[in-house]
């Protein structure tokens, strides 16, 4: 990421990321889909209903796994290749850890996280069942999250990709067995998605096993290091606080989304899951921005961080807009998709057609804190989600649904607080000294400015 054309080097990185996170994101929507279209209304709420209690507890510990990336991608910068290694093992021993106390928590704890959410009675027992067989597996998706995140500090994002195909495939093939051939229930749904992605970590382990890779794991060597596990710690802990911010905001909303029962509860989950294929592209390019800027300013290429940033950052907000137009227009159909219930989809339409035109603000928040992540100022994209996605966001709902109980209130929570938080980010990226934040007692000195 050092040497060549910016904008190729990102959009050479963001493609197969794109097309991993694509892939990603299809388990969830085929259980969505499969559980819509075969079980019925009632079992697509269930698996709707707490889709942010899942982010909400993942999100802590992979976006810890940012903070190492942060860190792996510095020192493969500027070549200290020793450090890439303790780094590697540091974060998988972290992962190990944070995957066996998620597992443990969200098996015992949810059924408490869904009646303090507010779960229609009438979907209870499903809900239960599947996320509780979903947690089971999740030290799979911390430990593949971890893997992704080394792979592509160093500027591989193929390996994950392939990886992805591979497990995705498996777990639409489980799917249609469990739950249409075999009618086992929405449980199911959980349990191939668990299966699929421990095959993803298979695979990655295998790779990780090979000689000659800067990444290569070594079983004696599996542990915290101290200097860098508190540096990860020092990136990881603003990105793991910031993706839980958003996620306890989005519980809140899902809190008062709820309580207009089970057809709002359906057509939330399904805008959810339309929203999560929409931003996959721009997600792809804030990764590459994260990596991009980190390599460069590792290696002191502070004037190709600059230009790759705006680059970046531009491509994201173009590319959101026109998404936001393309939902828009086939919101109806892209909704029809996974419920035939008119409810659900006049609902789920109508948040589309609220949200859709401000994708530009929300891809401009995350580019800017990705190029933040990338320059070591972690903390500053977890204040301002802080204040604004979850403080701020969270008042006007409690306050809106106090004295005017109306699910459009709710929806335009999002456009508000994407323009309150796109205003700040514009501030810090063009008036503080972002480029210069590995610098600090840092023996680097800038080759371009």
């Amino acid at each position: 990421m050092t040497q060549g054309a910016p904008w190729k080097l990102i959009s050479g990185f963001a493609l197969p990321v794109f097309l991993s996170q694509l892939f990603q994101q299809l388990y969830n929507t085929i259980d969505s889909l499969i559980v819509g279209k075969v079980l019925g209304t009632n079992s697509l709420a269930a698996v709707s209903s707490s889709g942010n209690l899942i982010f909400l507890l993942t999100s802590f510990f992979i976006g810890a796994t940012m903070g190492a990336g942060i860190v792996i991608s510095r020192y493969f910068g500027s070549k200290e290749f020793d450090k890439v290694s303790r780094a590697v093992h540091t974060n998988v021993a972290l992962g190990l850890a944070s995957g066996l106390l998620l597992t443990v928590v969200g098996v015992v704890f949810t059924p408490t996280f869904l009646k303090w959410m507010k779960t229609d009675p009438a979907i209870m027992d499903e809900a239960v069942s599947y996320f509780r067989f979903y947690f089971a597996g999740a030290i799979a998706i911390v430990l593949y999250n971890t893997f992704k995140s080394i792979m592509n500090a160093v500027g591989d994002s193929r390996r994950p990709l392939y990886y992805l195909v591979f497990s995705s495939i498996l777990n639409v093939l489980l799917d249609l067995l469990f739950v249409a051939v075999f009618h086992w229930g929405v449980w199911a749904a959980a349990l191939a998605t668990t299966v699929s992605q421990a095959a993803s970590v298979v695979l990655c382990l295998i790779q990780f096993s090979k000689e000659g890779t800067v990444y290569r794991l070594e079983l004696k060597k599996l542990g915290f290091d101290g200097p860098i596990f508190r540096e990860i710690l020092r990136y990881g802990i603003p990105a793991g606080v910031q993706n839980s911010v958003i996620g306890f905001a989005n519980v809140i909303v899902q809190k008062n989304i709820n309580s207009f029962m089970r057809t709002a509860t359906a057509a939330y989950g399904v805008y959810s899951k339309i929203e999560g294929f929409a931003f996959l592209p721009i997600n792809s390019f804030t990764m590459a921005l994260t990596t991009y800027v980190g390599q460069n300013l590792g290696a002191g290429e502070y004037g190709r961080a600059k230009k790759g940033s705006r680059f970046g950052i531009f491509s994201a907000v173009i590319l959101a807009e026109l998404i936001g137009l393309i939902i828009w227009l086939f919101a109806p159909a892209f909704i029809g998709l996974f419920s035939s219930d008119p409810d659900v989809i006049a609902l789920g339409t109508q948040q589309a057609r609220i949200e859709a035109f401000f994708y530009c603000l929300l891809a401009f928040s995350h580019a800017v804190a990705s190029v933040c992540r990338g320059a070591g100022k972690a903390v500053v994209p977890m204040g301002v989600m802080l204040a604004v996605w979850c403080v701020l966001r969270i008042t006007y709902i409690e306050i809106a649904m106090h004295f005017i109980h109306d699910i459009k209130l709710i929806y335009w929570a999002y456009p508000i607080t994407w323009s309150i938080s796109s205003v700040i980010f514009l501030c810090y990226y063009l008036f503080s000294d972002w480029v210069h934040g590995f610098v600090q007692g840092s023996a680097h000195r800038p080759k371009s400015a």
